[in-house]
């Protein structure tokens, strides 16, 4: 028995990658659409016994990529895998994690039940976007390894753009705990950006503790959607005099021409991983993969 991967269409390429690097035998998957938009799945190899890393992102197609991982796994199990284990770089619905309004469904906890029930024994994920929740088990039923690209994208920043002594930077509160980890692996201070109400009308954003001026700077954030927090970060560090800005998420959804508004602001560059494949894709989580599997399988 040994573990082989299996990815879905929106994981191709990172399939490939976590195979090469880990030395599991890939498996080719068929994912087909019919006329009337439903999906055909096929697994093209031999999993019985196996331990499977199924490899299915669910960025910008959250809904067609969760119903293919679905079938995934019952055509997984139907060909005898012993274990399947999901590996779901990207978690589709985790903002939905409570209930506002009346009559809301709780997105992320009816996604988490599907993919317990589907088959899946456990999950490994990067840095899932979680708000209320300070642990994904808090939602799903099964284990979760959920691990953080954060250092990774800051020590490739380092090593490419030549910055001077950098500090990171949260573009918001929530980024905190991104900020703290990404400063911590290039030895750099960190700080996050929060609003300051000077008056009764006017509220600023500014970093909370730090003087940026003639410093360079990693804005450091998980999720960059449409770009509107990292652009307002940009514009702020810019004006408090830093030098030079490149903006880093572990999840370059990049949606309404987000890339450009923050290049056009003032950031010399954005890097992203491959969790949702872009232009700004630079950074492989297949490392933090592998040792997700490798933490579930001991």
């Amino acid at each position: 028995m040994s573990n082989v991967v299996v990815s879905g269409s929106a994981s191709g390429l990172l399939g490939i990658k976590v195979s090469k690097q880990s030395g599991w035998r890939l498996i080719q998957s068929k994912v087909e659409q019919f006329p009337d938009g439903e999906l055909y799945v096929r697994v093209m190899g031999d999993v019985e016994g196996e331990t499977v890393a199924l490899i299915q992102s669910m960025a910008l197609r959250p809904n067609d990529y969760l119903v293919e991982y679905l079938l995934m796994v019952d055509a997984l199990r139907s060909l005898g895998a012993r274990k399947i284990l999901g590996v779901i770089p990207y978690v589709p619905y985790a903002r939905q994690d409570a209930r506002f309004n009346k009559g809301e469904a709780l997105s992320m906890e009816v996604v988490a039940k599907l993919i317990e029930r589907s088959g899946t024994e456990a999950i490994v994920t990067i840095d899932m976007h979680l708000h209320r929740l300070s642990d994904p088990s808090q939602v799903f039923g099964i284990p979760v390894v959920n691990l953080s690209a954060a250092p990774l994208l800051t020590r490739y920043v380092v090593e490419n753009y030549g910055l001077r002594e950098p500090v990171v930077i949260g573009p918001d509160e929530e980024a905190e705990q991104w900020a703290r980890e990404g400063a911590s692996a290039i030895d750099a201070e960190y700080d996050v950006m929060e609003k300051v109400r000077k008056s009764a009308t006017e509220v600023v954003i500014q970093p909370k503790k730090l003087d940026v001026e003639g410093r360079d700077v990693i804005i450091l954030d998980d999720i960059i959607s449409t770009g509107g927090t990292m652009v307002e970060a940009v514009k702020v560090l810019k004006k408090a005099g830093a030098r030079r800005i490149i903006a880093a998420c572990t999840h370059p959804l990049l949606v309404r021409r987000a890339l450009e508004k923050i290049l056009s602001e003032g950031a010399e560059d954005v890097v992203g991983t491959d969790t949702v494949a872009s232009a700004v894709s630079r950074v492989s989580v297949a490392p933090l993969i592998i040792e997700g599997v490798k933490r579930l399988t001991g």
